[in-house]
């Protein structure tokens, strides 16, 4: 072992040695060989049948409720594609709700992560950890402060911590006295008992009690264009003027996750923030869904907006989460901390992950990612072109929240399906028919329902939606023929 000098920490020297170089690469090949088995999508081996049935039982024992779908995974994976304990193969077009942006079983990801693990500690936190917490924190300021006023991080070990970080420093940084928060129609924060009375879902808050003071304004209508963001604006308005002084920040999800994959312009959003500002209410931007997946890395920077960003909170695909904010929102000693930073593994796998993206070619018009979801909308309008019937006008709301809605959209690795006039019970079924078939994809929206689809676009090409669009037109076949 070579002796530790000022240029050469003695863990430097471990992870650089040859042995161990040589043992990762070996264990690479082996990786790489065994992903030559997975090309598409397979059936379950029979002789697993009774032990998987036994591991999902036992399972919904232990949570006290089954899973949403009879997902075990094997460990294993190709790219898009993932092995589950049963033997079959299956398209993963969710990725644990855009967790695994790289997909399964990625050969660099594991090379990083098996350097890792020669870490002398598994966790990191916030009373100690290590150069791995610096180097993630700082590639995540330098990012952001490229189009804003962002300077600090604090790294937490999951979004909705994230986000509680981010409200206690918006609460803090007005002294306490401003006790209403303002967010969209259809927000998701995540869910915490706070956070959870915080979202517009009154299925996430049944049974809990009500202590939050949430103002919800309209989102962006696209079938109204000017006349929706004026009449967004007249709502801030009026509840400022209602309680005056009162609000300690708008929490904003520029594109709606699990609202529906709703957007809205730089045009929509502008005037609401210049209310913000004029009225000194912290603007948070929520980017735990979006971070990494439109056509930068910030959704605020491909808006134009970071000029008003107080406060941003991302996850997911970074792997460890975070809540970065300015110097004038930088809170007082003891606000924020937490026993948990994250794995030393997700420190060094987000690290690579967003200096991989950052170098990679992923953004920008005519970046990967958008390139995935211009594929998408093709192989989606063939399938509208063939099946018509199966993608019938979307029932409408009444008044400004009218949704005008195609049967598909979104934006960057952010994919939504329509058919079946957005009916709940008819969404869930083609979910599980396509699951069945061989395609995982999640539902997202209130009323209109959608699929939603989160594939890794570090690793998918655009050929593959081939594959996946050929599943999903069996599976939608197969409920459209049901009575």
């Amino acid at each position: 072992m070579p002796q530790s000098t000022i240029e050469s920490t003695i863990a430097a020297a471990l992870v650089e040695h040859p042995a161990i170089s040589t043992s990762i690469d070996a264990i690479i090949a082996q990786v790489r060989a065994a992903q030559q088995s997975i090309t598409g999508i397979r059936p379950p081996n029979p002789d697993l049948k009774q032990s998987y049935a036994d591991s999902l039982e036992q399972f919904t024992r232990l949570r006290g409720r089954g899973p949403i779908y009879p997902y075990l995974g094997s460990g294993f994976g190709n790219g898009p594609l993932v092995e589950l304990a049963d033997g079959s193969v299956k398209w993963d077009m969710i990725n644990g709700i855009g967790v695994s942006m790289f997909g399964h079983s990625h050969p660099e990801l594991i090379a990083v992560a098996l350097r890792a693990a020669l870490g002398d500690t598994t966790m990191q936190g916030n009373l100690q950890c290590n150069t791995d917490a610096v180097t993630f924190a700082q590639v995540l300021v330098d990012e952001a402060a490229r189009t804003s006023r962002i300077r600090h991080a604090f790294l937490t070990n999951s979004g909705a911590m994230a986000n509680e970080s981010a409200l206690k420093i918006c609460m803090q940084a007005k002294d306490g006295r401003s006790p209403r928060i303002l967010a969209f129609a259809d927000c998701f924060m995540g869910r915490s008992l706070t956070l959870s009375e915080i979202g517009d879902n009154a299925a996430g808050r049944v049974g809990l009690p009500l202590r939050m003071l949430v103002d919800y304004m309209p989102f962006y209508d696209p079938e109204h264009g000017d006349r929706s963001i004026e009449y967004a604006v007249y709502h801030l308005q009026q509840a400022i003027k209602r309680y005056p002084g009162q609000h300690c920040c708008f929490v904003m999800e520029l594109i709606q996750g699990e609202g529906g994959f709703n957007m809205g312009p730089r045009e929509f959003f502008v005037p609401l923030m210049q209310v913000c500002r004029d009225n000194d209410i912290p603007v948070w931007i929520d980017e735990i869904q979006t971070f990494g997946r439109t056509e930068s890395m910030f959704h605020f920077e491909s808006l134009g907006l970071g000029e008003f960003v107080d406060v941003v909170t991302l996850g997911k695909m970074s792997q460890a989460c975070a809540c970065l904010f300015t110097e004038t929102m930088n809170p007082k000693p003891g606000l924020l901390s937490g026993t948990f930073i994250g794995s030393t593994m997700a420190l060094q796998v987000g690290r690579w992950i967003l200096e991989t993206l950052q170098d990679g070619g992923y953004y920008g018009p005519d970046g990967r990612i958008a390139g995935l979801q211009r594929a998408f909308r093709e192989r989606a309008a063939a399938l509208v072109a063939a099946h018509p019937d199966w993608f019938g006008p979307i029932p409408h709301w009444s008044g400004l929240q009218r949704h005008a809605l195609g049967p598909y959209g979104g934006i960057g690795g952010m994919m939504r399906l329509t058919p079946f006039e957005g009916r709940k019970d008819m969404i869930l079924a083609a979910l599980n028919a396509m699951f069945e078939a061989g395609v995982i994809g999640f539902y997202c929206g209130h009323g209109p329902y959608h699929v939603r689809f989160l594939p890794a676009v570090g690793v998918m090409r655009p050929e593959q939606f081939d594959d996946v669009f050929e599943v999903v037109e069996r599976a939608l076949a197969r409920v459209a023929d049901k009575p």
